[in-house]
């Protein structure tokens, strides 16, 4: 009997940690894309591990993954495969633990089946459309409610430039992840109030994460406060502004749109 897509993409996180996991402490081969981010062989095997196992378990789904190029016909498909082989590249080239394996499924435009996989710090976030979300298999909600001058966010130094902000820059206590993936993970566990990037986002860095969080409880949003939707022509959405609501309409009402 075929494997439901949870399993599917859970299966296919570990496989893609066996392979990513092998490159460690060898020759990474590291090259420059036209964008200059880093990309490493561990990127690109990964990517081939993955468009094997996913696309021949469902060859009627859609590809789009950050290491591929893109293909327009997966815009006629219902579904669609999201993926990151590596979120977080910088830090598996520094040997930190950091990075992470982000997979993820839409069905026209709304995804609804989501692995986050941090096989060296053994972190394997996973959500189910309505079915909740759980980290090891465990469920997990996002923090209590709280105000933003107490809350504890991610998010990046230039994120806190006046010239996002009406008036005064919001107070809070501040830190940050290199992998996009892992700190929306971190908010849906509850290890977080909310996290938020100002930036246009590729969605291969947060389809995955997106679904863990609202699953998990949390509002997810792009930066002007619109839903996000996902396997678009262009495939970025306009950053992301995540939380328990409370915090995730703070923010939202202090950022200039």
């Amino acid at each position: 009997m075929p494997a439901n897509d949870l399993t599917l993409l859970t299966d296919a996180a570990r496989a893609a940690a066996e392979t990513a996991t092998r490159y460690i402490g060898g020759n990474l081969n590291v090259t420059q894309k036209p964008d200059d981010s880093p990309v490493t062989a561990a990127d690109l095997a990964v990517n081939a591990v993955l468009s094997d196992m996913l696309r021949s378990a469902r060859p009627h789904y859609g590809w789009l993954s950050e290491e591929s190029p893109d293909d327009a016909a997966r815009l006629d498909n219902e579904h669609t495969f999201i993926i990151d082989p590596i979120d977080g590249t910088r830090s598996f080239i520094a040997g930190e633990d950091t990075w992470a394996h982000s997979l993820a499924i839409a069905r026209n435009g709304q995804i609804t089946a989501a692995v986050v996989y941090l096989p060296l710090r053994d972190k394997l976030y996973s959500a189910d459309l309505g079915r909740g979300s759980s980290l090891n298999g465990k469920p997990i909600t996002v923090a209590a409610p709280t105000t933003l001058s107490d809350a504890h966010i991610l998010t990046t130094k230039p994120n806190l430039d006046p010239h996002h902000w009406h008036g005064d820059v919001p107070d809070f206590r501040r830190s940050h992840r290199p992998s996009l993936a892992y700190r929306l993970s971190l908010v849906a566990e509850g290890a977080y109030d909310a996290m938020f990037t100002l930036r246009p986002s590729w969605e291969w860095d947060i389809a995955a994460g997106a679904l863990i969080l609202t699953e998990a409880g949390a509002r997810v949003s792009d930066k002007t406060g619109a839903d996000l939707r996902f396997n678009n022509p262009h495939p970025q959405v306009n950053g992301v502004v995540a939380g328990a609501e409370a915090v995730w309409a703070e923010v939202l009402s202090g950022l200039r749109s």
